[in-house]
């Protein structure tokens, strides 16, 4: 299969994940630099760019249907821009191996919690 189909296979399997709410970009990140190969940087800077539209699509949907609360949506948003575009700065700075370990750490950080404190969580939700 050639790059472009893969890399299209892959943003086609993560966007269904995305309009779910899944967190598709997130596997995206793990197929460009566990199954492409690309450097840690290179993967988060197209998984940015890959976000922006589907989460224009996504959204449209959940405004639509009266999802989304705007007076948490926007101090949030002010917040995240901010730290983002400091981390962003931090990271373009930051050794290719150190990135990749401190993703694979969140990543199996949020996995273990998923697995041992979700049954927990969702009973206080009730």
């Amino acid at each position: 299969m050639s790059a472009w189909w893969a890399a299209a296979l892959a943003g086609a399997v993560c966007g269904l994940l995305s309009g779910l709410g899944i967190g598709g970009g997130t596997l995206l990140m793990v197929w460009m630099t566990g199954v492409a190969a690309l450097p840690q940087q290179t993967a988060q800077g197209i998984n940015l760019l890959y976000f922006l539209p589907s989460a224009v699509c996504a959204l449209i949907f959940h405004i639509r249907n009266k999802l989304i609360r705007w007076d948490i949506v926007l101090p949030a948003a002010l917040g995240g821009c901010v730290t983002a575009a400091i981390a962003a700065w931090i990271a373009t700075g930051l050794d290719v191996s150190l990135l990749r370990r401190l993703f694979g750490g969140f990543l199996l950080l949020t996995g273990l919690r998923e697995l041992f404190f979700r049954q927990q969580r969702d009973k206080n939700a009730r």
